[in-house]
């Protein structure tokens, strides 16, 4: 059975490994994840299969402003909901620490993310221009939490 937790110190190196499995290009430095890690203003969750980390999703929480910084499942996991697991996650735990608005960007050639992300009620507001290092545009998106996510 697959487990939804708050990231801990613990988690990172299996992070990090998944990570660099997903995004061999622009993979994050195992010293980014444990600086995310250490902030306080920082709200970071993994799906738990079997002891190891097979997803992660974390954003950045300020006042009443969230971003997400990164979400992510292992291939051998995917298409069974867990993103979904881990947004709610997420959201959930943004509202908690008194977020109302959250944003995000996504490549604009990932289409299952961008349905995932409008599945949550998330809008688009604008358009990066080649915001990713090989040229690919980035798009903006908005989410106003409903009270839903609300503790």
């Amino acid at each position: 059975m697959i487990s939804v937790e708050p990231m801990r110190w613990w988690h990172i190196e299996h992070v990090h490994d998944l990570e660099l499995s997903l995004f061999p290009s622009d993979a994050w430095s195992l010293e980014q994840f444990w600086q995310e890690l250490a902030q306080p203003t920082r709200h970071y969750v993994v799906a738990i299969d079997d002891g190891r980390p097979v997803g992660y999703a974390g954003a950045l929480v300020t006042a009443t402003d969230a971003d997400v910084q990164t979400i992510a499942v292992s291939a051998a996991h995917q298409r069974r909901g867990l993103a979904s697991e881990l947004m709610t996650a997420l959201l959930g735990g943004a509202a908690d620490r008194g977020a109302t608005h959250v944003l995000l960007e996504v490549r604009a050639d990932n289409a299952p993310a961008i349905s995932l992300y409008e599945g949550f009620g998330f809008t688009r507001i604008s358009t990066r221009p080649r915001y990713y290092p090989d040229g690919v545009d980035a798009v903006v998106m908005r989410l106003a939490l409903a009270d839903r996510w609300r503790p």
